[in-house]
């Protein structure tokens, strides 16, 4: 890394600690601390509870989806909108009603303490699990990138996140998040520029989806009925409701999001706009994926894409490595021969 990633790097990693410190300040009560004083507005509920799902998994995973299996995940989001309006109507009056802090203290006025600390242990469990997940997969690139051992990496990442977290409680969290999914979008879209301008300078974008397109990657929308296949609309619609239904109205990660709006009306302006952008949102992500096979189809690609994974390779192994990379280059020049024909019969070509 050079002293400007360095200098980038830093100041982001320590600014937003110390932003999420300084907007965590003032919390007296209990309320303060857990539902950031029901004070905020739609947007901040609209962005802590995008930014809760859409964890770094999603932005370093669905390009690679895409990329692998084209964009037919995008169908999965296709039942949010009409699980944000079950929550809108259902579920965000009913917390507001009995006052909960959690989604499990309502189970606990509504049946008994044993529903309670049942759900609430299930939750702790499974989003542990998630959370460690969540934590490992951005580990694993600033442990590359800085030549760190990954579970140290995991340690310090985590270590850094509980700060903010424990000392500023759900407002820290939501202005904290706000910020970060800001930079997260931002990058993507930079990432997305950087792309396109990879493209030769005779190859469109029209061009390029015609390459993605060919290769499978643009099926954004399958209408077969296929109990085999996990991607398709009636999946998307009837298991993506239910899913999102469970995930939004009842994981203590976005319920913990949605209560803190200043009212019933303000949680549910940020709920039913997130069931309106976070379609076109995972959309363009998984293009970048689909339009990394087109750039792939007429620009050489390397074999790995980590530098330091290459060079153990070629340590290990140099005449296995010489001749793996022989067949590669051979695979795309002939990938990229049949890209050029394609292009070639383009109108106006």
């Amino acid at each position: 890394m050079s002293l400007l990633d360095w200098g980038v790097f830093l100041s982001t990693l320590v600014g937003i600690i110390l932003y999420g410190l300084w907007r965590g300040k003032g919390n007296t009560t209990a309320d303060d601390y857990l539902r950031a004083g029901q004070s905020m507005p739609w947007y901040s509920v609209l962005l802590g509870v995008m930014a809760t799902q859409a964890s770094a998994i999603t932005f370093l995973s669905a390009p690679g989806q895409a990329f692998a299996d084209g964009m037919r995940f995008v169908q999965y989001y296709f039942g949010l909108p009409l699980a944000m309006i079950v929550i809108s109507v259902v579920f965000i009056p009913m917390f507001r009603k009995v006052n909960a802090y959690t989604a499990y203290e309502f189970l606990e006025q509504r049946f008994d303490r044993r529903t309670r600390i049942t759900t609430s242990a299930l939750f702790l469990l499974s989003r542990g699990l998630s959370t460690g997940i969540s934590i490992y997969a951005p580990s694993i690139i600033v442990a590359t990138l800085l030549d760190w051992n990954i579970y140290a990496t995991n340690i310090v990442v985590g270590g850094l996140l509980l700060l903010y977290t424990l000392s500023g409680g759900a407002r820290s969290v939501a202005h904290t998040q706000t910020l970060m999914f800001g930079i997260i979008l931002t990058s993507m879209a930079a990432a997305g520029v950087f792309l396109v301008n990879g493209f030769p300078n005779d190859m469109s974008m029209a061009d390029a989806l015609r390459l993605s397109e060919i290769a499978g990657k643009l099926n954004v929308i399958t209408t077969e009925f296929d109990l085999h296949d996990k991607y398709n609309i009636w999946s998307g619609i009837v298991g993506g409701f239910f899913l999102a239904l469970s995930y939004f109205g009842t994981d203590q990660s976005q319920v913990g999001r949605f209560i803190t709006g200043k009212n019933v009306r303000e949680s549910r302006i940020g709920l039913l706009v997130n069931g309106v952008v976070k379609i076109p949102m995972q959309f363009g992500i998984l293009l970048i994926g689909a339009l990394l096979v087109a750039l792939y189809s007429v620009v050489p690609s390397p074999i790995f894409f980590n530098e330091a994974v290459a060079q153990r390779a070629t340590r290990a192994d140099t005449a296995r490595a010489a001749s793996l990379h022989q067949k590669w280059d051979a695979a795309s020049a002939e990938l990229q021969r049949s890209a050029d024909q394609v292009l070639a019969e383009r109108p106006g070509a």
